[in-house]
Order: structure tokens, then C-alpha cells, then sequence
């Protein structure tokens, strides 16, 4: 009977042992998790930043290009309304003289459609 104790307890403290070597197990596969996901998170803001810096620099240049387009096209606009006020300035003088001649010289007739009533 000693000998069936004993042969349980060493089953017992061989279960106890398998049961610490589980657990030891699962800690380190946690803790490796853990550093793997921390090493794959700095990666990726790694990652990240470099991107940005890229989108950044493009996004400089198509702006940059773009801010002198728009500086030339305003320039142009303003160049033809300047001629377009010039031309209408020298254009009102004529248009003015022809209007004040045609509503000044009235030439009075009758109408056709008028009967001298007798």
C-alpha cells in the first residue's frame, strides 16, 4: 500500500510539475506575443512616418507647381480686363456721341396711319 501512496503522490508531483511547465510555457509564449506585436508596431510607425514624409514632399511640389500656374493665370486675367476697361473707356466716347445724336435730332412727321379729319 506504501508503495501505491508513494507511486500517487510521484504521479501527483509529476502532474504539479507538467502543470508549472504549462503554465511557464503560455507566459513565455504571451510575453513573445507581446514583444512581437510591440516590434510590428513600431515598424509600422515607421512605415507610416516615412509615407507621410513622401505624400508631404509630393504634396509640396504639386502645390509649389501649382501656386505658380495660378500666378500666371491670374496674371493673364488681370492683363485683358485692364484692355477690356481700356477699350470700353475709348468705346463710351463714340457710343455716347452717336446716342445724343440720334435722340437729339428729331425730325418731326406725321405718322402714315394719321387721317386729317374734315
Amino acid at each position: 500500500m506504501a508503495s501505491q501512496s508513494q507511486g500517487i503522490q510521484q504521479l501527483l508531483q509529476a502532474e504539479k510539475r507538467a502543470a508549472e511547465k504549462v503554465a511557464e510555457a503560455r507566459k513565455r509564449k504571451a510575453r513573445r506575443l507581446r514583444q512581437a506585436k510591440e516590434e510590428a508596431q513600431v515598424e509600422i510607425e515607421g512605415y507610416r512616418l516615412e509615407r507621410e514624409r513622401d505624400f508631404q514632399q509630393k504634396q509640396q511640389a504639386a502645390l509649389g507647381s501649382r501656386g505658380h500656374v495660378c500666378a500666371e493665370v491670374e496674371s493673364q486675367t488681370r492683363r485683358r480686363v485692364q484692355a477690356m476697361q481700356g477699350g470700353q473707356a475709348q468705346g463710351k466716347e463714340r457710343v455716347l456721341r452717336q446716342l445724343l445724336g440720334l435722340v437729339c435730332a428729331v425730325h418731326p412727321q406725321l405718322h402714315p396711319n394719321y387721317r386729317l379729319a374734315a
